[in-house]
């Protein structure tokens, strides 16, 4: 790993960064004593919202509260204008991708990827070959994560095309500063972001089927006990539709219905937080308790819309990501915008062979992975950790990727010395309906450990802020 991160506010001479020189003109005027004092009240504020988390397998039970940085991440104008249209040509990409898969696999055809990655991969769904969703759009809403590592250069690390998970964070994050720092606010064009519910509202009533002037859009939840449950009721709020769990909707004559104190009302779309195997007992894992029965069968008549598609999770398999240059090419005929990380294939007897004699020098992830769970940051492991993750990827190469140790870029953060620099990575949210197009910002996380790399919440990461300058 490059030994000097790209700090996003300071350069190596220690002259500031344009984006941060008003800034950092006003967080030098003021006291340690008011910033901790900020930094207590954000963490009031979160407090009385409710804004919690649950870590799955963790022995002390209960919800955790997500540490918020006080300090905002700022990007400029023509920084965001690289990475928006970056992350909305890959998804472009990513949704001609998933409808080729289902159809015609020109693709592979091509010899642009391997009939292997497709066989016996459990997030392809043999019930979606052929059929495609109103307007054609597969995946709706994905989260797109990147990372910097120096003044112009993006990677991106992974897409999240089945349930992506963290707006609410960057919209409360932003209705907390706001109320924090109005001062500076004052001072910096900051680009709005309190419009993406509504313009998540249009997303979702535009995949409605049949053209319907005022569909019923509803958002499907697991339940209280899921880790996102907070998000689910607060984007249904704000959304003004309701958040409904399976026993709540039922399907009737191909239609599907949810109950109220005023008799059935047919719904329309669904935007829904439950993976595929939970969604249909009767087409999917017959023990589910959280689905609608029939539901599935609904969806391939037409009579109502699935928010993310089934079966998008074949995209967003850390073994495919290796391949979304190429599908770029060949879908949209362009050269991406945005950089992939070098990626190594443990079922490839060289790459694993690299690998394995290189484990303390990258990062190993498991290619249905999420939330920072079962992987391995070699420069940060034991050498126990290390030989014991070495066992592993024997058992299951096919189930392993590697990648390169970025150095991800740092931006200033409060901690207790005082304000120091942190890593950071960025989620972009992009909407697919008429058009592609994302909110300007996100949500950074920030591994709040030194040396860190590790942004994920469920492993002791935070959120802050994320100005994108309009001028």
């Amino acid at each position: 790993m490059p030994s000097s991160p790209f700090d996003e506010m300071t350069r190596p001479d220690g002259r500031i960064r344009k984006p941060y020189s008003i800034y950092n003109k006003w967080v030098s005027k003021v006291s340690s004593e008011l910033l901790s004092h900020k930094n207590s009240q954000a963490d009031l504020f979160f407090r009385r919202i409710g804004i919690t988390f649950a870590v799955y397998g963790d022995t002390q039970g209960g919800e955790r509260l997500i540490p918020f940085d006080v300090v905002p991440r700022i990007i400029a104008k023509d920084e965001w204008d690289i990475l928006s249209k970056g992350v909305c040509q890959r998804v472009d990409a990513l949704n001609k991708f998933i409808h080729d898969i289902y159809h015609g696999q020109e693709i592979v055809k091509a010899g642009k990827l391997p009939k292997s990655l497709l066989k016996n991969n459990d997030q392809f769904r043999p019930e979606m070959v052929g059929f495609e969703p109103p307007k054609n759009v597969y995946v709706q809403i994905a989260g797109v994560d990147v990372v910097r590592t120096n003044e112009s250069e993006f990677h991106v690390l992974e897409d999240n095309l089945r349930t992506p998970s963290g707006v609410s964070y960057m919209l409360e994050n932003r209705d907390v500063m706001t109320r924090l720092f109005p001062e500076l606010f004052d001072q910096h064009p900051v680009a709005p972001v309190n419009h993406y519910a509504q313009e998540l509202l249009e997303t979702l009533q535009y995949a409605a089927p049949d053209n319907l002037d005022e569909p019923t859009v509803v958002l499907l939840t697991p339940g209280q006990y899921n880790s996102a449950y907070f998000e689910h009721a607060f984007l249904a709020d704000e959304m003004g539709i309701e958040l409904v769990q399976g026993q709540d909707l039922f399907v009737d004559g191909g239609y599907v219905y949810m109950r109220t104190v005023g008799g059935p009302r047919r719904v329309d779309v669904i935007y829904r937080r439950i993976d595929d195997d939970f969604l249909d007992p009767m087409a999917f894992r017959k023990d589910s308790m959280l689905g609608v029965p029939g539901l599935f069968e609904a969806y391939k008549k037409g009579h109502v819309t699935l928010a993310n598609a089934v079966g998008t999770g074949i995209a967003d398999d850390k073994a495919i990501y290796d391949y979304v240059p190429q599908m770029i090419d060949f879908y949209l005929g362009e050269k991406p915008i945005l950089k992939n990380v070098h990626t190594y294939h443990l079922d490839d007897e060289d790459d694993r062979k690299y690998v394995l004699e290189h484990l303390s020098e990258l990062v190993v992830k498991e290619v249905h992975g999420s939330g920072g769970y079962g992987m391995l940051v070699g420069p940060k492991s034991s050498s126990k950790e290390i030989s014991d993750y070495k066992d592993r990827i024997l058992d299951n190469p096919a189930n392993f990727i590697a990648q390169p140790t970025l150095a991800l870029s740092t931006c200033p953060t409060y901690v207790d010395q005082g304000i120091a620099p942190r890593h950071v990575d960025l989620r972009p949210f992009v909407l697919s309906g008429k058009t592609t197009k994302v909110v300007p910002g996100g949500l950074t996380r920030v591994a709040l450990k030194e040396g860190s790399l590790v942004v994920n919440s469920s492993q002791g990461g935070g959120t802050k802020d994320t100005w994108v300058l309009e001028r």
